[in-house]
């Protein structure tokens, strides 16, 4: 059966956009990532940064260079946590999450799209027209990419990862009880240390069945 949806997740460094972006190019398919945070957030009426504090989506990457600039030190930064307080008439952060899987649901009822990241593939585990990519790299490829990426040092670049990964661990577990992340949770894991994105993405078509 060809896949309709092909969720593409990945850690930080893994060039997980990058093979992203290949794949919808090579399949004509939309590209879907923020997409779902702005959907959550208008089904409840609430600023998409609101949903994006619920999900942890202001990574240590972003705040670096939006506060500091690539020199920052990671000890300084911590992942988002929950949302800050709206008021009594606010959404919960439990009702958020429900809503942020309902946005990746509805998505991938449209078809022919690649939904990179928001734990797609755990949250459309059941349906068949699913392709459910894992996009990784050793640590010292993802130290040498961020790194390159933003001047950092390797210890500030192997802080950034570290903080990356826990916080990548800390969604699974909040929004779908995951206590650790597996390969079987996938069906194709793409190791891009020697596999360019390109590369990469042909597997997916490939295994997509287009």
């Amino acid at each position: 059966m060809a896949s309709s949806v092909v969720c593409v997740s990945g850690v930080f460094g893994s060039q997980m956009h990058e093979v992203a972006r290949a794949v919808a190019d090579a399949l004509g398919f939309t590209v879907v990532d923020e997409e779902i945070v702005l959907r959550a957030a208008a089904e409840a009426g609430v600023d998409p940064k609101v949903v994006a504090s619920v999900e942890g989506r202001r990574s240590f990457m972003e705040r670096a260079l939006e506060t500091l600039g690539p020199t920052a030190d990671a000890a300084r930064f911590t992942f988002g946590g929950p949302a800050e307080s709206l008021g009594s008439d606010a959404p919960t952060s439990e009702s958020l999450r429900e809503l942020i899987r309902a946005a990746i649901e509805e998505t991938a009822e449209r078809g022919r799209v690649v939904i990179v990241s928001h734990a797609a593939s755990h949250a459309l585990a059941l349906r068949e027209d699913v392709l459910r990519v894992l996009v990784t790299a050793s640590p010292e490829t993802r130290r040498a990419r961020v790194g390159s990426l933003t001047g950092m040092s390797e210890k500030d670049a192997d802080r950034a990862l570290a903080e990356s990964d826990r916080a990548r661990a800390d969604y699974f577990r909040r929004f779908y009880g995951v206590k650790g992340e597996l390969s079987t949770h996938y069906d194709l894991v793409l190791n891009t240390d020697r596999l360019a994105p390109d590369a990469a993405a042909a597997l997916v078509v490939l295994a997509a069945g287009r």
